[in-house]
């Protein structure tokens, strides 16, 4: 019988499962759509621009705004992926190698995901002239993949939702004519759904092989928690057409509740009364008494407890007015996923031990460059490309996170209407390296079957924004 109490870290798994959820705009699960604008120009300029999503972004570009201005934006995000390999149970008698899992290729896991933010940014006047104020609401990280249920990796991933909300309350000053500093208060909500299969006739059925038919479980585990960070930067902006920015967003940590709910087949729930009749048994070893007490107990609705961490945020930006037309743009980015080392998870039921899951993220780079000209006062076009390296390695990657270096092609339009009130629009395809997915049998880390495979895919997001100035 093989050690249940470092195979039943069912609910582990899923809270790891909310960092790797599937983030098709950008590397690990950040997102980087506050701004259409920005989106146009592939994400260059974040730190230095001229529009509110700045409050976020960077606070000390607030006072690029001389006038109160209201920003909304919207994008929808198109993560389109297939999958092509297989999986295998683990090897018996009947099927040294492992009999294959059936199943299909799981769909395209991907949908039509809307991302909206809102700015505000206020210049002050009179007695705190030279006080620019800002807030915004946005969503830094997260998105949403759903496999088909009974798809060839359905025990490593069938729903992962996970939501995160920022609120963001700026201030900046200008300590010089040309050098600005801001600061800004974070507040941020995290909400997550997940579901994957379980294959309890595997589990059932190394204590007893009369099980080994048992029908797969499920679970779903939901969680929320609410966290507090800051946004600080600066810029500098001698001359009307040269500016550089830099902001560093900070690690926020989260003390996370979840609710893992199992649905387990009345196959499995009849033995449960001789899982414990066994476990009571002073008969038994110690060891075999405590897996059997897991196998009656384990597998019901449970709470548990983990401390996850968002990564810091370093962006380095710069813009060059080549003439009063063309605006050229650079972003440099680096995001701190290294600091996701491990993850804990303690149980509420007494059956389900602590499990501690290694992460292996490490820290990636986005590079971009981008554009803007006015064709004239009413309308501007922009475009951009970027590179954007992948945290994850061939080692630990999962069907949660199928996620690899990208390429970033983006193109956008502003029509300004009145000298108050302008539209935006954008487009961005990303095209995402082909990555792998090689996970073997791995009881220790809670894997009791093998997947083995490749998925190809693609993003493509639309965005749409106005903003209006009083």
């Amino acid at each position: 019988m093989q050690n249940l109490n470092t195979r039943l870290s069912v609910l582990a798994l899923a809270v790891i499962g909310t960092l790797a959820a599937g983030s098709a705009s950008a590397s690990g699960f950040h997102l980087r759509e506050n701004s259409t604008k920005n989106l146009g120009r592939a994400y260059t300029g974040s730190a230095v621009a001229k529009d509110a999503s700045v409050v976020s972004n960077n606070p000390a570009a607030m006072v690029n705004l001389d006038r109160a201005t209201v920003q909304g934006d919207v994008s929808g995000i198109d993560l389109t992926a297939k999958f092509e390999g297989g999986g295998r149970y683990p090897p018996s008698l009947a099927a040294p190698a492992g009999a294959p899992i059936s199943g299909g290729n799981g769909g395209d896991p991907g949908s039509m995901q809307a991302v909206p933010a809102i700015a505000a940014v206020f210049p002050m006047h009179g007695a705190l002239e030279g006080l620019t104020i800002g807030a915004s609401i946005s969503a830094p990280f997260g998105l949403k993949t759903d496999y088909d249920a009974n798809w060839v990796g359905r025990y490593n991933a069938t729903l992962s939702d996970v939501k995160t909300a920022d609120l963001t309350l700026s201030a900046a000053v200008k300590v010089t004519p040309t050098l600005s500093a801001g600061l800004g208060l974070i507040y941020q909500r995290t909400e997550v759904t997940l579901g994957k299969a379980l294959p309890l006739g595997v589990i059932a059925g190394s204590a007893n092989p009369a099980l080994a038919t048992t029908p797969d479980g499920n679970f779903t585990l939901t969680g929320k928690d609410n966290s507090f960070g800051y946004v600080a930067g600066l810029q500098w902006r001698p001359t009307s057409r040269f500016a550089i920015g830099y902001s560093h967003h900070s690690e926020i940590d989260h003390k996370f509740n979840g609710v893992a709910d199992f649905t387990t087949p009345a196959q499995y729930d009849a033995v449960r009364p001789t899982f414990a009749a066994g476990a009571a048994n002073p008969g038994f070893p110690v060891a075999t008494r405590q897996q059997l007490a897991v196998l009656a107990n384990g597998f019901k609705d449970t709470n548990g407890y983990a401390t996850l961490v968002t990564p810091a945020i370093d962006t380095l930006s710069a813009e060059f007015g080549v003439t009063e037309r063309l605006n050229l743009y650079g972003e440099v980015q680096r995001t701190g996923w290294s600091s996701l080392k491990d993850v804990t998870v303690k149980f509420a039921n007494p059956y389900q031990p602590t499990s501690s899951e290694a992460f292996n993220w490490k820290d990636s780079m986005y590079y971009g460059l981008g554009a803007d000209y006015k064709l004239n006062d009413a309308f501007t076009v922009r475009a951009g490309l970027g590179f954007d390296q992948s945290p994850t390695n061939d080692t630990d990657r999962t069907p949660r996170l199928p996620d690899n270096d990208r390429n970033v092609y983006s193109a956008g339009l502003t029509w300004t209407a009145t000298p108050n009130f302008s539209i935006d629009a954008a487009y961005t395809r990303i095209e995402i390296k082909s990555p792998s997915v090689n996970l073997p049998i791995n009881p220790a880390a809670g894997r009791y079957t093998s997947l083995q495979g490749s998925f190809k895919g693609h993003a493509d997001i639309i965005g749409l924004g106005a903003s209006y100035r009083f």
